[in-house]
């Protein structure tokens, strides 16, 4: 696939005879960078950082296969003091990110294990293999695993990795000075994190039993919020906002009618797959919360939506449902993605918006639209997924007009 990129015959033998075994690799990374849709300037960009990789590899006697997270190492740290000549003049960042590019995809490494090289080499001992435990005893995501890791890793830079030192005043002094500037939703995570932790090491036999019970418990009154909700034109002038001419406007429209038809969630839509659309019995299958899968039906809107952005997108080997516009072509990274999407069609149609956040404004509103127009909470309760009607009733305060019906007027005190 060089020819995709090179015009000239010399240029292209040069690559494939001239590297000695590395001739097949480059054939191949080439290849790779036309199906994920590089432009030809970023394909040779990142084609000569390759070159470069194995330029060095040759000459620092490293086989193909060897070229995995310690050879990137190796190879940045040769960048530092590089004198090649015919490599000279690339910036050094612009090198790497073709280099890790490289190896992530026909490295002697998983993807993952290149581009975590210096984030897993830093990761304490102790938060690995309570990770582990979370993913073998729990099922637990990799989301999930990194918001626990925070204020686990404040943690031990406090106390270190010794659990002998983790004791009931030192456990609650630490929740205490953690919440300190962060609102409630931070410190529920550290608190949850922190029994996590707990439960793992009591398992382990690694800490005494019951000192989990010293993690505090913060204030919050169950209830107590009114979801923030659009009003249902300005739901619909967020999807007219998307531009059906464009690939882009055709895949965020598809996302916002999934998010305001069914409430999906942000990380719902990271995690759809091809195989999860029914399109014959015209229901599509979601994996939420505790990797719990429900069928969700798939009205006549949605269902063209997704067709016509099926037709649009690439054919690249992945079953991610929704990808990247931008090469490579890839998955959506995170729900992070999903909430940007959604950030950026409400400023785009002028939407004022009720209260912090983006994604999750829409599933309140299908929810809070739902009420109005007569549907129980537990018709609610089963389109988002609850797993308790309970959860589903503080949809019930904004049905303001239902309110009403039932408030008793204020009995005035007689003055004394």
């Amino acid at each position: 696939m060089l020819s995709a990129f090179y015009s000239s015959a010399a240029r292209i033998r040069e690559l494939r005879d001239q590297q000695g075994p590395f001739g097949p690799l480059l054939e191949r990374f080439a290849g790779y960078l036309q199906r994920s849709g590089y432009s030809s300037i970023s394909a040779r960009r990142h084609l000569r950082s390759a070159e470069h990789v194995v330029h060095w590899a040759i000459g620092a006697n490293v086989s193909p296969e060897a070229l995995d997270a310690v050879a990137l190492a190796r190879f940045g740290k040769h960048l530092s003091r590089c004198r090649c000549r015919r490599f000279g003049c690339a910036a050094r960042a612009d090198v790497l990110a073709g280099a890790r590019l490289l190896l992530e995809q026909f490295g002697g490494t998983q993807r993952a294990g290149i581009r975590e090289t210096h984030s897993v080499a830093a990761k304490p001992a102790l938060l690995k293999s309570f990770e582990q435990w979370m993913r073998e005893q729990r099922g637990s995501s990799e989301g999930t695993l990194y918001n626990y890791s925070l204020p686990i890793r404040a943690l031990i830079e406090r106390y270190g990795e010794d659990p002998g030192q983790f004791d009931a005043r030192r456990v609650r002094e630490f929740v205490v000075e953690y919440s300190q500037g962060r609102g409630w939703a931070a410190t529920q995570h550290c608190t949850t994190a922190l029994r996590m932790l707990l439960h793992f090491l009591v398992a382990d036999s690694r800490c005494r039993g019951g000192l989990f019970w010293a993690v505090p418990t913060m204030a919050h009154w169950w209830l107590s919020l009114v979801p923030r909700c659009l009003p249902p034109a300005d739901v619909e002038r967020l999807i007219a906002s998307c531009d059906s001419s464009t690939t882009v406007g055709i895949r965020d429209r598809a996302i916002l009618l999934l998010l305001a038809r069914l409430g999906l969630r942000a990380s719902d839509i990271v995690g759809l797959r091809m195989a999860d659309i029914d399109w014959k019995e015209a229901w599509i299958r979601v994996c939420g919360k505790g990797h719990q899968e429900a069928r969700l039906p798939l009205s006549q809107e949605v269902g063209d939506a997704l067709v016509g952005y099926l037709q649009q997108r690439p054919a690249v080997d992945t079953d991610a449902l929704f990808l990247r516009t931008r090469a490579p072509w890839r998955a959506l990274g995170s729900h992070c993605a999903v909430s940007v999407l959604v950030d950026r069609a409400i400023r785009r149609a002028g939407v004022e918006r009720p209260a912090r956040g983006a994604a999750h404004l829409l599933r309140h509103s299908v929810a809070s639209s739902m009420l109005r127009q007569g549907a129980s909470l537990q018709d609610i309760a089963a389109l988002l997924r609850h797993r308790s009607v309970e959860t589903t009733q503080i949809y019930a305060k904004v049905d303001v007009r239902s309110l009403m019906q039932i408030a008793q007027p204020w009995v005035e005190a007689w003055p004394c």
